[in-house]
């Protein structure tokens, strides 16, 4: 490798190049007026590229030359800029018209203080140029890789090119203006229903099939053998990492919920790289408190890295360890602490920096990271320690539900919106509880009501940060509450395609899809999430136990009852009572009604307004309660109209 000498430094970019077609040509046949458009359109290449968060390095001749942060952004820069030259083209005569090749490669660059750029980076996109038709574009298959998903354009592989000083052959595409890409995608702008049966039928074979394969606690080693169609449900397949829950050196457990929401934060940020394997929150942090050697930790998630780390804060400061350990040979690879007044904007910039430096050692080797991936890592900030701690006890309630804890959570949720109205991230967590308030029936009827609250905090998140999985996640919620099932769909493949390796949102849009009556598409969502979460909570079994029991299969149906084996849920011992009571074993299902009763008594008569909550059919719901009435539930009959 080339290492970067002092006043270099070495980056991954998106290299935009550039030059008009028949330059030569033009400036024979009239230099003043090629002169005047070649200034025009310069001016226009610069305002495009500014839009994009680009810069223009140099633009010698008829050559431009720029760099970009994302692909996507270059990508999405060249095709505006295509179309803009066309129709000005179309008001010239066809002699004095003036195009463009355009080439972009996104690659390894060296960059001097002056702003100068140089490296196979930089030569690739020059290439790329120079095979590119007038008025086209060809990206690079490292561009392609980060773009194919999100942009609305075709994109056509045009085959290996050998190229002049380039070792090897470079693999080039053409990128179609004005045709629809042959390759799945999801656009971020237009949510597209991908539903993609026969590639999900054959991730439920694969993983569920009697669910030998997924004993709990084990992660699963074998690969499925067909890659997905849709890109949504592909297994990542890069460097495979995991965080462990940081300790809390602060003096008190009280402060727990601290030290592990900037772990979690670090995770969720790191899932943005979308080649990246994470490793689910409820797998890394079963080692907390253990005192383990972490290459055994390692091996047992089945990583080539993991990050741990300590958080201290005390007297208005805040201190942070991080360690990032190769797994294979144990090599320490990156550490670093962090002192810092405690502020919020401190707290986010350091966990931004853990996740920056983390994926800069883990890239060279796999060439997963790119600044658009880093980009959208980054913490949208706010000023407001409060409020960032109640989304860090809004977490915390959510991996439980525990229903006597849910009012102080709410409580702390509207709190931070009121201290910060600024805060995206706040608005999609209350819109979330407010979803499940409606959908558990929790702390009596409020104002306004909740499904309205749901809807205006979620739309108040993506207004703030518009491309946030969680505040689209937090949409289809709302949505789905409201049985307004097209939006909720819409929603969900937003906050997919935003992120599709979010385990927790995966499985949570899963279950809910189980319930809409889609179950293929839960039981390849939850399988997605059980790979990513090999340690995965019991509750991912919900939407399969849906899948199945309402597939009439209610031996399956009980084996995802029994798996999901959380008993302090009383809606665990509601499906076990189903289960149980539709195979004819009337002494389990009474038992698990028993159960039930102790944990919400008066579920009986909450019964049928909490299943019509979730449930979106008549006889979805009717089999619900067949269920329970067969296991022994007196549950009041439906009230008539008017009544």
């Amino acid at each position: 490798m080339v290492v970067a000498e002092p006043g270099q430094r070495r980056k991954l970019e998106a290299i935009l190049s550039a030059d008009v077609v028949g330059y030569s040509r033009l400036m024979q046949d009239d230099d003043a007026a090629t002169v005047e458009t070649l200034t025009r359109y310069r001016t226009i290449f610069s305002d495009f590229v500014g839009r994009h968060e680009g810069r223009i390095v140099d633009s010698p001749g008829d050559n431009i030359l720029a760099e970009f942060d994302s692909p996507v952004e270059a990508v999405q820069c060249a095709v505006e800029l295509q179309r803009e030259f066309a129709r000005r083209n179309r008001q010239l005569a066809e002699h004095r018209q003036m195009q463009f090749r355009i080439g972009i490669n996104l690659g390894d660059i060296l960059s001097r203080d002056d702003g100068t750029i140089y490296g196979d980076g930089v030569n690739v996109a020059a290439r790329l140029e120079a095979l590119a038709e007038p008025g086209g574009i060809m990206i690079s298959e490292s561009a392609r890789m980060q773009v194919r998903t999100l942009i609305d354009v075709g994109i056509a592989d045009a085959g290996e090119h050998e190229v002049k000083n380039i070792a090897e052959p470079v693999h080039v595409y053409r990128i179609m203006l004005d045709e629809t890409t042959p390759e799945p995608r999801v656009s971020r702008k237009v949510p597209r229903a991908t539903i993609a049966i026969v590639a999900a039928a054959a991730l439920v074979i694969a993983i569920f099939a009697g669910f030998g394969l997924w004993s709990r606690g084990e992660p699963e080693t074998a690969e499925v053998a067909e890659t997905p169609a849709d890109p949504i449900l592909a297994i990542p397949t890069g460097p495979r990492i995991a965080v462990l829950p940081f300790e809390n050196l602060s003096g008190t457990p009280d402060e727990d919920y601290f030290s592990n929401g900037i772990a979690e934060e670090i995770i969720t940020a790191l899932t943005q790289f979308r080649d990246l394997f994470v490793i689910a929150r409820n797998s890394s942090f079963q080692f907390k408190d253990q005192a383990r050697d972490v290459r055994t930790i390692g091996k047992e998630l089945g990583v080539n890295y993991i990050v741990e780390g300590s958080v201290r804060r005390a007297q208005g400061t805040i201190r942070v360890t991080a360690k990032l350990t190769e797994i294979e040979t144990g090599a320490h690879l990156w550490a670093q602490t962090y002192e810092r007044d405690l502020t919020v904007g401190n707290i986010f910039a350091v966990q931004d920096e853990i996740t920056e430096q983390v994926v800069a050692r883990i890239a060279g080797s796999y060439g997963v990271i790119t600044r658009a991936g880093l980009r959208a890592s980054e913490h949208k900030s706010t000023d407001s320690l409060d409020a960032y701690e109640c989304v860090l006890h809004a977490r915390q309630w959510f991996g439980t539900e525990i229903s006597e804890e849910f009012p102080s959570a709410r409580e702390c949720m509207e709190r931070a919106v009121v201290l910060d109205p600024g805060y995206a991230e706040a608005w999609a967590w209350l819109a979330l509880l407010n979803g499940r308030q409606f959908g558990y029936a929790l702390d009596g009827p409020s104002q306004p009501p909740p499904l309205d609250r749901a809807l205006d905090a979620a739309h108040r998140a993506i207004k703030l940060e518009p491309e946030s999985a969680m505040a689209y996640f937090a949409l289809a919620s709302a949505h789905f509450f409201r049985k307004e099932m097209v939006l909720f769909r819409q929603a969900s493949e937003t906050a997919l395609a935003l992120n599709p390796n979010n385990a927790l949102v995966l499985a949570e849009l899963g279950g809910l899809l189980g319930y809409a009556g889609e179950l293929e598409r839960c039981l390849a969502m939850t399988a997605k999430a059980m790979k990513l979460n090999p340690h995965y909570p019991g509750w991912y079994y919900a939407g399969v136990f849906n899948s199945y029991y309402h597939q009439k299969n209610y031996a399956e149906a009980l084996l995802a009852a029994q798996r999901w084996n959380e008993p302090y849920q009383y809606w665990n011992q509601v499906h076990l009572a189903q289960a149980y009571a539709f195979l004819g074993d009337e002494g389990s299902a009474r038992a698990a009604i028993t159960k039930l009763l102790e944990l919400r008594p008066d579920f009986a008569d909450v019964a049928r307004e909490e299943i019509q909550n979730w449930g979106n059919s008549d006889e979805f719901v009717e089999h619900e309660l067949d269920g329970l009435r067969k296991a022994g539930l007196e549950i009041p009959d439906a009230p008539l109209a008017g009544d």
